[in-house]
């Protein structure tokens, strides 16, 4: 049997790429186990970012929009493979992330990840001698992905 690592490379990559499951998926294992690729929560998503993904079980596209995390998904999960154990429990753990071709960081003024940040999480302080560079705010940051999208040079990701 070929481990998850050698199949990568063979398809052109040097490690697995990590995907983003639906808001309040359970632990990968466990989602893995549960989930009957019934394609429920695609369907039920009205952003139209929930997509198939490698083995056919779902994940996020943020290139195609953000996260509202309006439930839909969970609430046309059957097998449970979503699942909100408490009111207050967090859709998933990740935040966005900026990375090196990010305009600002190249010496060119630009702004678009924040002006689509409703939260406002992404701040751009004053910087002696060059443009603001685009600061994320971690408490603020609920990993909705509005931000990927708009970025003209896909700098931004959420992981």
């Amino acid at each position: 049997m070929v481990d998850a690592g050698r199949r990568a490379f063979f398809r052109g990559r040097s490690r697995p790429r990590e995907q983003i499951r639906p808001p309040w998926a359970r632990r990968e294992d466990e989602f893995i186990d549960r989930c009957t690729r019934c394609n429920d929560c695609l369907t039920a998503c009205p952003q139209h970012i929930l997509v198939a993904g490698d083995g056919g079980y779902p994940t996020v596209d943020f290139s195609a929009g953000e996260c509202t995390f309006c439930a839909d998904c969970l609430k046309a999960c059957q097998p449970q493979a979503l699942l909100r154990a408490d009111p207050e429990q967090p859709a998933w753990p990740y935040k966005a992330v900026i990375g090196e071709d990010c305009l600002p960081r190249q010496g060119v003024e630009c702004r678009v990840c924040g002006d689509f940040c409703d939260v406002r999480a992404i701040r751009f302080p004053p910087r002696l001698g060059g443009n603001p560079l685009p600061e994320i705010d971690a408490e603020k940051c609920t990993g909705c992905g509005a931000c990927v999208a708009p970025c003209p040079v896909v700098a931004v990701s959420v992981r």
